[in-house]
C-alpha cells in the first residue's frame, strides 16, 4: 500500500473512531433500557424519550450548526464536536436524576449534530469520486460498529454496574477521539461561503427533498423497533439479559457487513439499485420478526438480516446525494443528518405509543408499511427534476 493511500486510510480510520463514539452515544440508551427504567424507576416508554430528546435536538442543530460553523476550519470543527459530545455523556454520568439526564443527551445531541456530517463530507472530500461511497462508508461503518459493540458493551456494564458507568465510558471514548482527530487529520478548508438562497435551492430540490422524506421513513421503521427491541424478543422468545445483548451483537454484525456492502454497491451500480434493494428485504424482515423471533436461533438470524439491510441504507443515498448537490455536499448532508435524527425522534414518541396500546409485537408490522412507503417514494421521485436547473444524468462509478 502507498503512502497516500495509507494516510487516507488512517484519516478514515480516525474518522470512523469518533462516529463510533458518537454512534455509541445515540444509540445505547436501547442498550440501557432494563437499567435505567429499574434505576429511575421510570416507564420503558418514558426512557424512550431519551431518544426522542437526543433525536429532536440533532434533527434541529444539524443544519443550523452547519450554517454556523459554515466558515470553521474543518478539523478543528471535528474535534470541538467530539469535545462537546464527550461532554453530554459525562453529564449524563452523573446526571442526579431523569430531567438532568434528558439535559445531558441534548449537550451530545450538538456534539453528534455537528461531527457526523462533516466528518462525512471531510471523508469524501479527502478522497476520488469513485471511492466516495466507501470512504463514506468507512465513516458510517463507526456507526454500526458502534451496534455491534458499544450498544452491548453498555447494555453488560449496565448489568454488572449502572448505566452511570456506561456513560462515562462513552464519554472518555469521545473525548480520545477528539485527541486522534486532533494528531492524524490535516488541516481542511472551510468549505466555499452558502448564500441562504442557495440553501433554500438546495432544499427546494425535488430529488433532494424525496431522498430526505425516504429517510426519515426508514429512520422512523428501523428504530421504532431497535429502540424497544427488549420488549419485543421478551414478548416473542422470553428473552431477557444477557441474551438480549447477544442479539443486539448479531444485529450489529449484519449492520456493519451492511454499511461496508452498501457503499461498494453504490460505487459499483450508483446508488438507485441498493436503496430499492435494501428498502424490499427491510420490508420482508419487519414483517416476518413477530414470527421469526420466536426462537433464539431465530431471532439471531433475523436481527442479523435486518441489520444488514438496515445499514445498507445510508452509504448510498449519502452516495446520491453528494452527486446531487458536489458544491454543497456539507449542506446536504447536514440536511440528511437531520432527517436521519427526525425519524429517530419520532420512533421513541411513535414507538412509545404503539407499546402502550397494541403491544410490541406490533411495531415490527406497522415499520414494514413505512419502509415499504419509502421504497415507493424512491420509485416515484429519483429522477424528477426542477425544470429551472439543468438536467444532471447520474455518473456511473
Amino acid at each position: 500500500m502507498s503512502t497516500v493511500a495509507s494516510s487516507a486510510a488512517a484519516r478514515n480510520l480516525v474518522l470512523a473512531f469518533g462516529a463510533f463514539g458518537v454512534g455509541t452515544s445515540g444509540y445505547i440508551v436501547a442498550g440501557l433500557l432494563p437499567s435505567l427504567t429499574a434505576e429511575l424507576h421510570i416507564s420503558a416508554t418514558a426512557a424512550a424519550q431519551l431518544v426522542t430528546a437526543f433525536a429532536i435536538a440533532y434533527a434541529v442543530g444539524s443544519p443550523v450548526f452547519a450554517a454556523v460553523t459554515g466558515r470553521w476550519e474543518r478539523r478543528g470543527l471535528l474535534v470541538a464536536a467530539l469535545v462537546v459530545a464527550g461532554a453530554g455523556n459525562l453529564l449524563a454520568a452523573v446526571a442526579p436524576g431523569y430531567a438532568t439526564l434528558l439535559v445531558a443527551r441534548v449537550v451530545t445531541a450538538v456534539g453528534a449534530a455537528v461531527f457526523t456530517p462533516a466528518a462525512s463530507a471531510v471523508a469524501a472530500e479527502l478522497t476520488t469520486p469513485d471511492r466516495r461511497g466507501r470512504a463514506v462508508a468507512v465513516v458510517f461503518g463507526g456507526l454500526t460498529v458502534a451496534l455491534i459493540f458499544g450498544v452491548p458493551l453498555g447494555s453488560l456494564i449496565s448489568q454488572q454496574l449502572d448505566y452511570e458507568a456506561a456513560f462515562l465510558l462513552v464519554g472518555v471514548l469521545l473525548l480520545a477521539g477528539a485527541a486522534a482527530v486532533r494528531l492524524v487529520l490535516p488541516n481542511v478548508a472551510a468549505p466555499p461561503a452558502v448564500t441562504l438562497a442557495e440553501r433554500f435551492a438546495v432544499a427546494r430540490d425535488r430529488r433532494v427533498v424525496a431522498l430526505l422524506v425516504t429517510t426519515v421513513l426508514a429512520c422512523l421503521a428501523a428504530f421504532m423497533v431497535y429502540t424497544l427491541v427488549s420488549p419485543l424478543l421478551a414478548a416473542t422468545a422470553g428473552v431477557s439479559g444477557g441474551t438480549v445483548t447477544l442479539l443486539l451483537f448479531c444485529y450489529g454484525i449484519g449492520g456493519a457487513i451492511g454499511n461496508f456492502a452498501g457503499g461498494r454497491a453504490a460505487d459499483r451500480w450508483g446508488a438507485r439499485r441498493p436503496v430499492l434493494l435494501v428498502l424490499g428485504v427491510s420490508t420482508v424482515v419487519l414483517a416476518l420478526l413477530p414470527i421469526a423471533t420466536s426462537t433464539i436461533p431465530g431471532a439471531a438470524v433475523a436481527l442479523f438480516l435486518w441489520g444488514l439491510s438496515t445499514w445498507a441504507f445510508s452509504p448510498p443515498v449519502q452516495h446520491r446525494l453528494i452527486e446531487l448537490s458536489p458544491g454543497h455536499a456539507g449542506l446536504t448532508l447536514s440536511l440528511n443528518a437531520s432527517a436521519i435524527y427526525l425519524g429517530v425522534g419520532l420512533s421513541g414518541a411513535a414507538g412509545g405509543a404503539v407499546l402502550t396500546s397494541a403491544g410490541p409485537t406490533v411495531l415490527p408490522e406497522i415499520a414494514a408499511v413505512l419502509t415499504a412507503t419509502a421504497a415507493l417514494v424512491i420509485l416515484f421521485f429519483w429522477k424528477t427534476r426542477l425544470p429551472a436547473r439543468p438536467a444532471r444524468e447520474e455518473v456511473p462509478a
